[in-house]
């Protein structure tokens, strides 16, 4: 896709920041480009929107995401896919399938990874679970922990993906399920505080793994407004270091561009978040000059 093609799609201008001073720990001979691509809570809709439609007319559906990745992959063979959560429920093609399209047609579009949201859970862990088979993806969430459920080994708290000899490590966080799913529907999956998990993690990832580039896929909310010290990904930014990225979910939120938060040593962090039902693919592309400072480009792709 040539450039200014891709830019007269864009919901969003672009916007070019450095984020805390990052340098390769790795040595890179040359400038290295990562796309990354993301959506949030899709709830299974899988068709556009039909012309009828007041708000979203002709807008979102898979195939129309297919051939946007296709040709950003195009453009860039660094590059991941991302989802950061309520994959299920929000069409009948859950009630009737039960997720098992949905699966299936994000493994065609190569999803690399996703996290959990509450939805998720709707038919159940067990239904969960039974779907697994039809993801060709892997799954992260660091805070969940199925220990003493079906997903026991099916999810990892983070992954370590390398793209050019750039180490780029994601790690899923979900919201807390008590209240606002039924018991009987997780079950004994058991929910750890968020904010500590992600000061690990990201520690992990940045000291232990030596990755270049640390990404949270958040489920937990962008920010709310009536309960400012909730946990979220503004107060999840804040508390923590080392976290480049924030691709969030669950609140819906629609940002044209990323927020830009400081971290507890002051430096940059993205927040962002591309609202839902597959209306908007989210793109930034991060560049790596060795010696300077991590770079960013971000723009919002109306499907």
């Amino acid at each position: 896709m040539k450039r200014r093609h891709f830019i007269q799609q864009a919901s969003a201008a672009t916007t070019m920041l450095g984020l805390g001073g990052l340098t390769m720990q790795s040595c890179m001979p040359k400038t290295k480009h990562i796309t990354i691509l993301h959506t949030n809570d899709v709830h299974s809709h899988i068709d556009p929107f039909g012309p009828e439609d007041k708000r979203n007319a002709n807008k979102g559906g898979v195939a129309r995401r297919a051939t946007l990745v296709e040709n950003i992959r195009r453009e860039n063979p660094n590059t991941l896919l991302l989802d950061a959560g309520d994959i299920f429920q929000g069409t009948p093609y859950f009630n009737y399938y039960g997720g098992e399209l949905e699966f299936k047609l994000m493994s065609m579009l190569k999803y690399d990874l996703a996290t959990i949201g509450n939805h998720d859970f709707d038919n159940s862990i067990d239904g969960l679970y039974a779907q697994l088979p039809n993801a060709k993806f892997e799954f992260v969430s660091a805070n969940y922990d199925f220990s003493n459920t079906v997903m026991d080994t099916h999810v990892k708290p983070y992954k370590v993906l390398v793209r050019d000899g750039v180490r780029i490590g994601v790690f899923g966080l979900g919201i807390q399920l008590e209240g606002l799913v039924d018991k009987k529907m997780y079950k004994e999956t058991v929910y750890h505080d968020p904010i500590e998990i992600a000061q690990d993690m990201s520690r992990i990832l940045k000291e232990e793994e030596s990755c270049d580039l640390v990404i949270c896929l958040s489920h937990i909310g962008y920010y709310y407004k009536n309960s400012p010290n909730r946990v979220c990904d503004l107060n999840l930014a804040k508390a923590t270091k080392d976290i480049d990225l924030i691709i969030g979910g669950h609140t819906h939120t629609f940002l044209p561009k990323p927020t830009i938060a400081q971290n507890s040593k002051g430096q940059n962090v993205l927040v962002n978040q591309v609202g839902a039902y597959g209306l908007y693919l989210g793109r930034i592309d991060f560049y790596f000059e060795p010696g300077k400072e991590l770079k960013s480009e971000s723009t919002t792709i109306i499907v």
